[in-house]
């Protein structure tokens, strides 16, 4: 071994040793790190490692006291990186982020997270609550996650120790993956999400469909005939506004004879395009009166009309519900669908699906977020999707409920049948990446303060 391997590796073993050998002041210190991520594929657009720290010693520490270092292989260009706060119990404004590098060891970048005095400390016994943290490319290109030394695929949180605390010069959890710090970037962070940004909500608070406040703010009930699905009409006295479960909410009843349909739909203007959408959901499995079996569908979607055949600026992100199955299903699936286009004689689907072979009776939490070239699905609070290139939006759309029949899929049995689905909110919040916990932060606030609908997303 060269003298200068020797020394190079005895530098990396002064500094690792620096880190490992604790002040007698902190030999009570002990803080693990609970990792989980939202970005679980081998390549992505941004690293989301979702972190949280837990107290399991007998002190109590700052968080400001503390550094969190998450350890990666660099892409080639090194373009630089920029860091993220999404959301934070302590609080975003709270959450630093710094780049350093390294050489010599299984990794040449970290982030390193730290705190400000009003993240607030850590009792013993205490967690940190979630710490919702991303970084990208400044350009914006793809990263190998595979690569990756702090990198773990894994949806739910658990202590792993290929991230690393830190107190002062103190390792008080963790295994770095050797070599030497040299360098650290300056901090990039971004703003919390702006709660006053442009936004749309509406807890359904309405008489009847012919309200007049509904086409004031926005929506139409649809009527007349057209698709999707069997025969139909579009039947407005048939969307109510009913109290459900202690909340006044929307209800879609659609219903059919066993050959035609009288079908249910709420739409939005077109407006909306990038950021968070949510919906509050109560999906049924089987009919309020009437013989079961029919193929229906329940949804929450938006759209960009097509305007001819294969339209390259049709879009559509959807949610569908189907309690008995169809379209060669057998029985309860729901599907996350983006689509890119269609053409309708002859049938030619291109779009790409995401689905989970269950019941979702009951009430359900739906968010999808549309952000830097991706469409992410998530039902109570857990990511089941994630789609972008080709399929994501390009043009801005509208917010959709409807409740309607497959064409084909109607049961043999005669007499009349109908299906409920009831929505208790919608919530938009224009260019905002929010989690499915924020949304329920910000529908909270609102109810709070007795504001029953808020529009300030400008028109398209």
């Amino acid at each position: 071994m060269s003298a200068r391997v020797i020394a190079a590796v005895g530098s990396a073993a002064v500094a690792v040793a620096a880190l490992v050998t604790a002040p007698t002041a902190m030999a009570a210190d002990v803080v693990t790190a609970q990792y989980r991520t939202s970005a679980s594929a081998n390549t992505t657009d941004q690293v989301e490692p979702w972190l949280k720290l837990v107290n399991s010693g007998s002190t109590t520490v700052p968080l400001a006291d503390l550094k969190v270092r998450y350890y990666f292989t660099s892409e080639t260009p090194d373009v630089g990186y920029r860091f993220a706060c999404s959301w934070a119990v302590r609080g975003c404004g709270n959450v630093t982020g710094t780049f350093g590098t390294l050489t010599g060891g299984a990794a040449d970048r970290y982030l390193e997270v730290g705190f400000t005095p009003g993240a607030g400390s850590l009792a013993p016994g205490a967690d940190s609550g979630d710490l919702q943290l991303r970084f990208y490319r400044s350009n914006w290109g793809r990263i190998t996650q595979t690569d990756d030394y702090s990198f773990r695929a894994s949806s739910s949180y658990s202590p792993w120790s290929r991230v690393t605390v830190h107190r002062g010069g103190t390792l008080l959890y963790g295994t770095p993956p050797g070599g030497s710090s040299t360098t650290t970037t300056t901090t990039t962070t971004t703003n919390p999400p702006n709660p006053n940004g442009p936004a749309l909500f509406d807890d359904f608070d309405y008489a009847s469909s012919s309200d007049s406040r509904i086409a004031q703010r926005g929506w139409t009930v649809r009527s007349g005939g057209g698709g999707p699905g069997v025969p139909a009409t579009w039947e407005p006295s048939q969307v109510t506004f009913p109290t459900v479960d202690g909340q006044k909410s929307m209800r879609l009843e659609s219903s059919n004879n066993g050959s035609t349909a009288r079908q249910t739909e709420l739409y939005h203007q077109r407006k909306f395009f990038e950021g968070t959408y949510a919906a509050r959901v109560k999906f049924s499995d089987t009919p309020v009166y009437g013989p079961d079996g029919d193929h229906v569908v329940q949804t929450f979607f938006t759209i960009t009309p097509l305007d001819s055949d294969l339209d390259p600026n049709y879009g559509e992100i959807d949610f569908e519900y189907l309690p008995n199955g169809g379209w060669g299903e057998p029985a309860n699936i729901m599907y996350e669908t983006t689509w890119e286009t269609y053409r309708n004689e002859p049938w030619l689907a291109d779009n790409i699906h995401s689905e989970q072979r269950q019941s979702y009776v009951g009430w359900h939490d739906l968010v999808f977020q549309v952000a830097n070239g991706r469409v992410k699905y998530f039902i109570d609070g857990v990511q089941v999707a994630d789609h972008g290139d080709k399929y994501y939006p390009e043009t801005p759309m509208s917010i959709n409920f409807n409740l309607w029949f497959i064409a084909g899929g109607l049961a043999g049995a005669p007499g009349d049948r109908a299906y409920q689905q009831h929505v208790d909110y919608v919530y938009f919040a224009k260019d905002q990446v929010l989690s499915p916990a924020q949304v329920q932060s910000r529908v909270a606030g609102y109810r709070s303060s007795g504001v029953a609908h808020v529009d300030t997303v400008p028109a398209s």
